[in-house]
């Protein structure tokens, strides 16, 4: 099964791309993250990261269902995509992959279009569909907007901005 979840972001896709491509940092600056940790770092430069993110239950009592994966992860800087192959949890086999573009906004600014793309084909029928109705849409749209706000903020300049707002990892 292929699902595809997107926003328009009004901040440059460098920014956006730098904000999000730092996953040791998605449990800082994501709510509904726990944790992104680094587990190892593989012979390639790839990192192997553990995922926890809470999938609203009962948002009115701040109530969630933990949801935890393992992925490696990287980015490439001159494509600006960032890619997680689940390597372990119940989407073991997922792979992710996130576009980072260039997009005209209608007032003619500069924005960016954010793409996340799963692939997943888990061997019992259905579940993939099972998964990406009641997990993968409900964190990623999350992760989206949150990203959005973040890079929509530091472009406005509602929130100072580092040089660097994520130093850099592997590619």
């Amino acid at each position: 099964m292929r699902s595809v979840i997107g926003i328009d972001v009004a901040a440059p896709p460098e920014l956006v791309y730098r904000l999000a491509r730092d996953v040791t940092r998605w449990d800082r600056l994501l709510p509904h993250y726990a944790r992104s940790a680094v587990v190892r770092t593989d012979a390639d430069g790839v990192l192997v990261c553990d995922f926890i993110a809470r999938r609203p239950f009962l948002p009115v009592l701040g109530l969630g269902i933990p949801v935890t994966w393992r992925s490696r992860t990287s980015h490439d800087p001159t494509t600006r995509r960032l890619r997680f192959v689940h390597v372990a949890g119940a989407t073991k086999g997922m792979d992710v992959t996130w576009t980072i573009e260039p997009l005209r906004l209608p007032d003619g600014g500069e924005g960016t279009r954010v793409e996340i793309t799963h692939e997943f084909a888990p061997a019992i029928p259905g579940f993939a569909a099972f998964v990406d109705a009641a997990f993968t849409r409900p964190i990623a749209g999350r992760t989206l907007a949150t990203f959005r706000a973040l890079a929509e903020a530091l472009a406005g300049g509602d929130a100072p901005e580092t040089s660097d707002p994520a130093p850099p990892a592997n590619t």
